[in-house]
């Protein structure tokens, strides 16, 4: 009785437009072969998507064998891959692009196809790929290179045009606001703040307020007024967070009330404050793996601190510590004692919730340094928050 119901839906699917657009769909999403269900036959532009699909996800990919399956596998070949990844980009939106591209670097082991000029100018650019890259570096032939920095670029690129402007302005209004003083010059009297802090002085007879207490804005664009150490940790795991702190680094270097050094560490801690001004070549000096030392890290950045009340520490690693973890804490407790805003982003990406050491965000939080992760859209307001020494808004 079963069989025969769904076999009568079936037909009653096909005889219906808009049943038959859902058997089309259950179908790519199955993948074919006896096992789906559906009956439904592809061609055409429907049936090229199904084999860009299954080279990637089908056969040893995951999906069911049998007659009409798909067969997976790009060959591992330079050409192949070519041609598969001109097939994505013809059959499917840039967002899913990169995820497919992603997944076929992690599933079918294409990293080394990477290193093939051609291969890198057929790919659709993004922080992912980047990562990637720099894991590749040292691989890399010169060949390859030249290819790698303009895929590298065009994503940073577009990352500043995105993220740039609304970084500026949210964090010259934090310093803005950061460098008000008590007894400003009349062109830098915030009138607004000032009228609301003398609002019980109003003489109704004379309808105006008498201004016992001026509130003013110092001049925070024509000196430096904070300084700012990112201390990125360059571990495999990092990747996505490495390319959008080099990014920031490169925009808050851009700001001249803002002096900022950008150090990444593994078990060695490398400076690239001098690299700011092109955050590829801070990308390029990077170096993707290995181990991880934050104590080590933390004890560099606290030797360039000379001003501790106006300084901002950012943190940006998972906390998977290899070096010596009480040592660690106590760094971040002097520091924080001495006056430093001290900030732990657990991850600076838009991945999703990171793998982290809870037990070591759970004692930083002990010491009044909460452990989070950070969206890119969201540093610019922790940025601010942090200069003004108000909480931070974690998520």
């Amino acid at each position: 009785m079963g069989g025969t119901d769904m076999s009568a839906g079936v037909r009653h699917e096909a005889a219906d437009p808009a049943g038959g657009e859902r058997l089309r769909r259950w179908r790519m999403v199955l993948g074919g072969g006896e096992a789906d269900g559906t009956g439904c036959a592809l061609g055409g532009r429907d049936a090229a998507m199904d084999a860009a699909l299954g080279a990637l996800y089908g056969g040893d990919g995951g999906s069911r064998k049998g007659p009409g399956a798909r067969s997976a596998g790009l060959g591992g070949s330079a050409p192949n891959v070519a041609r598969w990844l001109g097939d994505i980009r013809t059959y499917f939106p840039s967002s899913v692009v990169q995820v497919m591209q992603r997944d076929a670097i992690e599933r079918l082991g294409l990293s080394a196809l990477l290193l093939e000029p051609e291969m890198l100018e057929a790919v659709e650019p993004d922080v992912h790929l980047v990562g990637t890259l720099l894991s590749l570096n040292k691989a890399m032939p010169e060949t390859t290179k030249e290819t790698a920095r303009a895929v590298v670029r065009k994503v940073v690129e577009q990352l500043e045009k995105k993220l740039a402007a609304r970084t500026r302005a949210t964090l010259t209004g934090a310093l803005d606001r950061s460098a008000r003083i008590s007894r400003p010059r009349h062109h830098d009297i915030d009138w607004n703040r000032t009228i609301r802090a003398n609002l019980k002085n109003y003489l109704p007879e004379y309808r105006t307020v008498v201004p016992e207490r001026l509130i003013g804005y110092g001049r925070a664009a024509q000196s430096v007024k904070k300084e700012v150490i990112l201390c990125i940790d360059q571990s495999g795991s990092m990747a996505a967070s490495v390319v959008y702190a080099s990014v920031f680094g490169a925009v808050l270097a851009s700001m001249r009330s803002i002096a900022t050094r950008l150090v990444v560490f593994d078990t060695a801690v490398v400076d690239l404050t001098d690299q700011l001004d092109d955050p590829v070549d801070v990308l390029f000096g990077t170096q993707l793996g290995g181990g991880t030392d934050i104590n080590r890290a933390l004890a560099y950045c606290q030797s360039k601190i000379t001003r501790p009340a106006d300084t901002v520490v950012v943190l940006i690693s998972d906390l998977y510590e290899g070096g010596i973890r009480n040592e660690m804490l106590k760094r971040v407790a002097a520091m924080k004692g001495a006056g430093v805003e001290f900030v732990t982003l657990l991850a600076l990406s838009d991945e999703g919730a990171p793998a982290y050491d809870r037990e070591h965000a759970a004692a930083l939080a002990a010491l009044g340094a909460p452990a989070f992760a950070c969206t890119p859209d969201l540093f610019p307001e922790v940025m601010a928050a942090a200069l003004e020494k108000r909480p931070l808004p974690t998520p």
